[in-house]
């Protein structure tokens, strides 16, 4: 398993370099690598967790759907303890950056591809409940915790978003046995595979903005991405390995929480005013390093599984 997420982490890889690539060449520029994060984000993601529903109806998948769903919303908040606890707070840090960094993990872009290398469709499907969960905490802690504000609305619009319509469509497709005709099922199917290159190119395009030798240079850099990558991660392993789970439940709560620093943090701090430079570089460092930690993190549950389960 940890073989497998290897060589998908390493074709990951491979396509950001297309990214940098696109950008250096002034083939992708700044304004329409956002227009394709939102066709990610917007179009090509809920059609890959709707398609995810398209499958036959098993008491085993709603069971471990919801047990996904529980142990989502436990990692989450031990997330969130443990930046609160580990990065403190200093006039002279950008610790508000920091801790979302540290917390939030990019669960789409870099979790759907991974699982579906691991698990195929089902594993997407079990990871439709981790997004969920994070998608309702970044639109309501993670933006409060960047702008400072605490506004309601923005609680009730990420309900609206593409992404949540898609699981809630999906979820009463599959709850009612509702399939897609032969002919518009290959056609999302179609979208279903632009999600990793295109992802990974967005990513990558991001990424070519940032300033390499600063990065080298900035030690927080190292300690939040060990804090993002390997500690948190490592924690929850522990934990969710003493618990007798089904192995694709267990390895998708891993695999999204030990995937690196979301992109939406760099996204939300250009919104805010905030030191959007800073964020790049921990999505940088965080992404260029998990393609070695994430095989780790899978490598190490599996072993803790076997001794403590």
């Amino acid at each position: 398993m940890a073989n497998t997420i290897l060589d998908q982490t390493i074709i990951m890889l491979i396509l950001i370099m297309v990214g940098v690539l696109c950008f250096k060449a002034h083939i992708i520029s700044r304004e329409s690598n956002k227009d394709l994060s939102k066709l990610v984000l917007q179009v090509v993601n809920p059609a890959v967790i709707f398609m995810s529903y398209q499958t036959d109806y098993k008491s085993e998948l709603v069971r471990n759907l919801l047990l996904t769903f529980a142990l989502s919303v436990g990692s989450m908040a031990i997330l969130i303890a443990a930046a609160y606890i580990f990065i403190r707070k200093k006039e002279d840090r950008e610790t508000e950056i920091e801790r979302f960094s540290a917390i939030y993990s990019n669960c789409g872009f870099m979790g759907i591809p991974l699982m579906n290398a691991l698990f195929g469709m089902e594993g997407v499907f079990y990871l439709t409940a981790y997004i969920t969960v994070f998608n309702i905490i970044v639109w309501t802690h993670g933006i409060i915790l960047i702008s400072g504000e605490k506004d309601i609305k923005k609680v009730i619009k990420v309900f609206y978003s593409p992404t949540i319509i898609s699981i809630v469509l999906g979820i009463i497709c599959f709850f009612l046995k509702l399939r897609l005709p032969e002919v518009p099922s290959r056609a999302f199917n179609f979208v279903v595979q632009l999600n990793t290159p295109l992802a990974m190119i967005v990513s990558g395009v991001t990424m070519a903005e940032t300033d390499i030798p600063e990065l080298l240079k900035n030690k927080r850099v190292y300690m939040v991405c060990t804090l993002r990558l390997l500690l948190l991660p490592a924690i929850l392993s522990v934990l969710l390995s003493l618990l007798p789970l089904d192995e694709k439940v267990r390895m998708t709560v891993i695999v999204a929480a030990a995937a690196p620093p979301a992109a939406m943090c760099t996204l939300q701090c250009i919104r805010y005013g905030r030191n959007s430079v800073y964020a790049s570089e921990l999505f940088t460092a965080g992404t260029v390093f998990s393609v070695a930690t994430l095989p780790m993190m899978v490598r190490i549950t599996e072993y803790l599984t076997k001794i403590l389960a």
